[in-house]
């Protein structure tokens, strides 16, 4: 199984016949725009993304929820490869807003197992990291169709999700969000974890404790790769950055993750945008 990372929490699974996205977000606007301003998918830089990572087989794209950073692109890409969109009532607004068809956009159900190709993908209700000023509207939702250019803004929570994907003989969880509930891993394993890290940095020790228990720890992982660590305010065509320091320090958040894996014998690996890993 190969597993194209495109930066925040955008993944391409690909088991040699069928792919599948999880989230879609690659025209990644400015700061300056997703506070005062509006913006399109910008078409010219997702084709080229899918042009080079050979996006030609795309069965699905599930959205963990519709914030930009995580949807703004999935009609477009809809449109152009003809996969399914799989998300809450939220992001299918979204979808509808591009004028994605019926018969391209399923609502989610959560602890329902969808199967695309030879994938089965389970659905996990799932909790938001926690609030900041950049982002307060947790728990809002889309109710009409959402048309592009969007203020970024206009992108609500509209509820979140993990994925649980059964596929090429492993067993991977898709984990976007620096957050928990408490059991909600029991019960499973796995044996790669795709882990959401924005706002460990700041975390409370106890905050930090719990949050490695109730994944790392109830998942048990051979490898762990963290996600949505990277500045996605900034272009996939500059060199990768982390977080900017008034926002997160990066370097700590990847030397408390490491630590935590190396403590408990755990492989931890960190996926550069643009760059695929075979699992």
């Amino acid at each position: 199984m190969k597993v194209t990372y495109f930066g925040t929490t955008t993944l391409l699974f690909d088991d040699g016949k069928d792919q599948v996205f999880f989230d879609a977000h690659m025209t990644r606007p400015s700061l300056l725009k997703y506070i005062f301003g509006s913006a399109p998918t910008d078409r010219a830089v997702v084709d080229r993304q899918l042009s080079l990572c050979h996006v030609d087989r795309l069965r699905a794209i599930f959205v963990s929820h519709s914030h930009h950073d995580h949807v703004m692109d999935a009609p477009y890409i809809a449109s152009q490869t003809g996969a399914v969109i799989y998300g809450s009532r939220s992001t299918l607004n979204v979808a509808c807003g591009g004028d994605i068809p019926k018969e391209q956009r399923v609502q989610l159900e959560a602890g329902q197992t969808y199967e695309v190709g030879s994938y089965r993908i389970k659905v996990i209700p799932s909790i938001h990291s926690k609030p900041t000023i950049l982002n307060n509207d947790l728990g809002q939702t889309i109710d009409a169709p959402l048309r592009q250019p969007a203020k970024l803004r206009s992108y609500k929570e509209g509820g979140s999700y993990d994925f649980y994907v059964e596929a090429g003989g492993k067993k991977i969880m898709i984990r976007p969000s620096f957050n928990y509930i408490a059991g909600q891993m029991d019960g499973y394993q796995a044996d790669v974890l795709f882990l959401g890290v924005a706002g460990l940095q700041k975390a409370a020790p106890e905050m930090e404790r719990r949050f490695f228990e109730e994944t790392i720890g109830k998942l048990h992982p051979q490898l762990v790769i963290p996600v949505h660590w990277d500045n996605f305010f900034s272009p996939l065509t500059k060199p990768v950055r982390g977080m900017p320091h008034l926002i997160e320090k990066t370097e700590v958040v990847f030397y408390k993750l490491a630590r935590y894996c190396e403590e408990h014998g755990i492989n931890c690996l960190v996926q550069i945008p643009g760059t695929s890993v075979e699992i």
